[in-house]
């Protein structure tokens, strides 16, 4: 660059700053009285919204008021039917109560029967036990009572088929609540939390669900092994040290085995919960943001303006530099 030119630009930055000894920011006067929070409020309601109302829950419940749908979720996960009750379907009820009652009913009658057998076994154990430190030379003469491990699993199953239904009559008060925002940041959320990715199928994100199932059923392949090597070490750590026969494992390997699968497991138990969050979070987030689009025309515009003084509310007495002295400053604009 030639010295003449630095010379003119020296020239005009110096100008600049002569005419600019009010720098300062300017601040409107309303940039300091305006109120931010609605006037017409109590103090308490203007704090954080509440979770839940039981008064808003019995009132939607009653179709007095509409509730939100996180209100009718949690409602309904206390009150099941609740859901139902306040999107009017009330044919759902009995479906809902007897489904439940009825797995619940048989699952329990089941898991009874399984363990009146499980006493019994436990009460030949102690007597066995008994007979063989009084009589060292006798063999006790009763066989043990069979464990009934078919009742066990069929109540098991049933117990699983009630919370199935629980959690069908939850997805179902979520599905049929009436809203016009599309999506609606609640019920992806709530998606998502009843079925991991559903959440991104509502917001139209497809491919996202391929990734947090990726996740999901690595972790818990994670944490099914490692737990099943944790307790496998665990049972020789135990064995070795009751001084029997582990094939070769001392009882220091086997603890320092047991110690870091139990570790691992644990890390694959916060993964799953890590992914599980993580996907809940992502649904609410996009739903609220599915409106929030940026231009591809992305400029910065910078020009030369005059800033009025406000004496009121300028960072200096306007006497300092003069009354009523303008600000000549250099406004910046982007646009995205």
């Amino acid at each position: 660059m030639h010295g003449k030119s630095i010379k003119y630009i020296f020239a005009l930055i110096m100008g600049l700053a002569l005419f600019s000894l009010r720098c300062e920011a300017q601040f409107k006067e309303k940039a300091f009285s305006q109120t931010y929070n609605d006037t017409t409020k109590t103090a308490s309601a203007d704090s954080t919204d509440k979770l839940f109302s039981f008064k808003d829950w019995a009132g939607g419940l009653a179709h007095k008021n509409t509730i939100k749908i996180g209100t009718m979720f949690a409602g309904s996960m206390f009150a099941p039917g609740s859901a139902q009750i306040y999107n009017k379907d009330y044919w759902k009820l009995p479906v809902i109560y007897s489904g439940i009652g009825a797995f619940a009913g048989t699952g329990g009658y089941y898991l009874h029967k399984y363990n009146k057998t499980r006493k019994l076994y436990d009460g030949f154990l102690k007597d066995k036990s008994s007979f063989e430190a009084q009589y060292p030379n006798l063999e006790y003469p009763f066989t043990a009572p069979a464990l009934d491990y078919k009742s066990k699993k069929t109540g098991t199953w049933l117990m699983v088929g009630a919370g199935v239904m629980y959690w069908a009559s939850l997805l179902d008060g979520v599905i049929c609540y009436e809203s016009d925002e599309k999506p609606l940041p609640g019920r992806a959320t709530l998606y998502s939390a009843l079925v991991p990715g559903l959440g991104q199928i509502y917001n139209g994100e497809l491919y996202k669900v391929p990734i947090y199932w990726t996740g999901l059923l690595a972790s818990v392949h994670f944490l099914s092994t490692n737990n099943t090597n944790y307790v496998r070490f665990k049972r020789i750590h135990n064995e070795a040290a009751a001084g029997l026969d582990t094939q070769g494992i001392s009882e220091e390997t086997a603890k320092w085995y047991r110690d870091v699968y139990r570790r691992y497991r644990d890390y694959s138990i916060v993964a799953t919960v890590l992914v599980y969050f993580l996907q809940v979070i992502d649904a609410n987030v996009f739903a609220y943001m599915h409106d929030f689009e940026v231009s591809d025309d992305i400029s910065m515009n910078m020009e030369p303006t005059i800033i009025a003084p406000d004496n009121a509310y300028a960072l200096h007495s306007p006497m300092q530099y003069g009354t009523g002295q303008t600000a000549v400053g250099m406004k910046i604009g982007f646009r995205f």
